[in-house]
């Protein structure tokens, strides 16, 4: 399995590997490292649109490179829509629980 947004890398390293600081100390900012993914599939999508124009144009040639990088950016758009799709889930679970 493939890890485009690092997630599952970070939760199998070693402890206090690759985590930031606050994470080690009592529940990290999930708010922040969304919105850091986030941030990466963009820009790993945009680079993909940029190598693919480049293609188009004649700037570039290398077809296996522009595949490469719409693959990823494809891959880590795809987690990170099925990482969407489960926090949604456990609203909904959480919002039905009766009290």
């Amino acid at each position: 399995m493939i890890d485009p947004l690092g997630i599952v890398s970070r939760v199998n390293s070693q402890p206090g590997v690759g985590v930031r600081p606050q994470a080690q100390q009592g529940g990290g900012d999930f708010k922040q490292d969304l919105l850091d993914e986030m941030r990466r599939v963009n820009q790993m999508q945009q680079d993909a649109t940029q190598a693919t124009n480049e293609l188009l144009t004649g700037q570039r040639d290398d077809i296996e490179g522009v595949m490469i990088a719409t693959e990823k950016a494809d891959s880590a758009f795809r987690m990170l829509l099925a990482l969407r799709n489960k926090v949604v889930d456990a609203y909904d679970e959480v919002k039905n629980i009766r009290v």
